[in-house]
C-alpha cells in the first residue's frame, strides 16, 4: 500500500525569520493522523532568514539529524561542539540524558534551507553524543547512499534506533530498484525536484509511505533529491 503526504497538506508556520512546514505534528501544529511513522517523529522543512536562528534550547531522549539543502547552519552545543554544516554534510546529535544547542544562519545575505529530523530512540538516558560526516554528490547520484544507521554501516552516522536513512539524487534516465525487506516500511520524502516513486510522480515536499510493498522503484527524476527512511 502507498499513502501519499502532499506538500500542501503539511502543517505550516511562518514567524518571519523562520518559515516551516511540518510533516508530522509539531509545536502548535497537531494532526492525530500524522504523529509519527514508526520511530520517525519529525521532518521539519525549515527556511531560516540570514543572520537568524534558534538560541540555546534543550533536547532530551531524541536522535536529531540535520540535513542542509542550501545555505549553511552554525551549530554550537553544551558538549563543546561547534561547526558550520553545509549541503553534503549529515549532522547527528543524540540528546540522551540532555543537551542544549543553538543553530544560526551564519550568512548575512543567503537564506538557509534545511530538514530537521527527529527519530525516537530505542533506549532512553544514553550519554549525549555528536557526529558529523560528509557524503559526496557522486555517492548519491542515481542511487541511495546510506547516511544514518543503528550500526554505522558503510560509514554512516550512528543512531540509537533500528532506522536507516538513505539519500539519493536522480535526474533524467537514472533509476533505482531495490527489494523492501519483509516487515519493514519506507517513508520517501522528496526534498527537491520531481521524482517518480513506484510509478507515482512526487514533487518537492511530497512524501510516499510504503507499507506491505515488496519493492522500491525510483525513476524519471528532474533535479530530484530524496530521503528514504527504512523503519520497522
Amino acid at each position: 500500500m502507498i499513502t501519499l503526504r502532499k506538500a500542501e497538506e503539511r502543517g505550516h508556520a511562518n514567524h518571519g525569520w523562520l518559515d516551516s512546514n511540518f510533516s508530522f505534528s509539531f509545536a502548535e501544529y497537531y494532526d492525530p493522523a500524522h504523529m509519527h511513522f514508526g520511530a520517525l517523529r519529525v521532518i521539519n522543512d525549515d527556511r531560516i532568514a540570514p543572520g537568524m536562528g534558534f538560541g540555546m534550547h534543550p533536547h532530551q531522549d531524541m536522535e536529531i539529524i540535520t540535513y542542509v539543502l542550501s545555505g549553511a547552519i552554525e551549530h554550537r552545543d553544551s558538549m563543546g561542539n561547534g561547526s558550520i554544516i553545509r549541503p553534503g554534510n549529515v549532522q547527528r546529535m543524540s540528546a540522551g540524558t540532555g543537551v542544549r544547542h543553538s543553530e544560526f544562519n551564519p550568512s548575512e545575505t543567503e537564506e538557509t534551507h534545511l530538514l530537521q529530523i527527529w527519530i525516537m530512540p530505542n533506549q532512553k538516558g544514553v550519554t549525549p553524543s555528536y557526529e558529523e560526516k560528509i557524503f559526496s554528490e557522486a555517492e548519491k547520484r542515481g542511487q541511495l547512499r546510506l547516511v544514518a544507521s543503528p550500526d554505522a554501516e558503510n560509514g554512516s552516522v550512528l543512531i540509537h534506533q533500528d532506522v536507516r536513512l538513505y539519500v539519493g539524487l536522480f535526474d533524467g534516465d537514472e533509476q533505482y530498484v531495490a527489494p523492501i525487506q519483509m516487515g519493514r516500511k519506507l517513508y520517501v520524502h522528496i526534498a527537491r525536484g520531481l521524482l517518480e516513486v513506484n510509478g507515482i510522480v512526487l514533487k518537492a515536499g511530497d512524501a510516499a509511505m510504503l507499507t506491505h510493498e515488496t519493492q522500491l522503484q525510483l525513476a524519471h527524476g528532474q533535479h530530484a533529491e530524496a530521503l528514504v527512511f527504512d523503519v520497522f
